[in-house]
């Protein structure tokens, strides 16, 4: 019987499991943002540029939006702050020029 209680609840798909594992680990963004930030004073920022430059030294430029959308979910989590003109700003809605500040 498929709906039988005594057999436990079914295992995840393999597929299913992969997407939670690597949900569960900071990309390498991730890591390069809290790796800046831990190097400087509390209260003070990093700039997106830094983070993709220590990403990828040659070809950061590309790796800039990967930055931004990575920042723009922590923010969202409240693991950053996004600034603007010294300022926290909505993550959702900011354009310009910004940098990131610890939480």
């Amino acid at each position: 019987m498929a709906d039988d209680p005594s057999q436990g609840p079914h295992p995840e798909a393999p597929a299913q499991r992969a997407s939670k594992d690597a949900a569960a680990r900071p990309s390498p963004i991730e890591n390069a943002i809290f790796a800046a930030l831990a190097e400087v004073e509390a209260g003070k920022s990093i700039s997106p540029e830094a983070v993709a430059r220590a990403v990828d030294a040659e070809n950061w430029r590309r790796v800039l939006p990967q930055v931004r959308a990575t920042a723009v979910g922590l923010a969202r989590r409240e693991k950053l702050v996004i600034i603007r003109h010294g300022k926290p700003v909505d993550p959702n809605g900011f354009k310009g020029v910004w940098r990131m500040r610890a939480q």
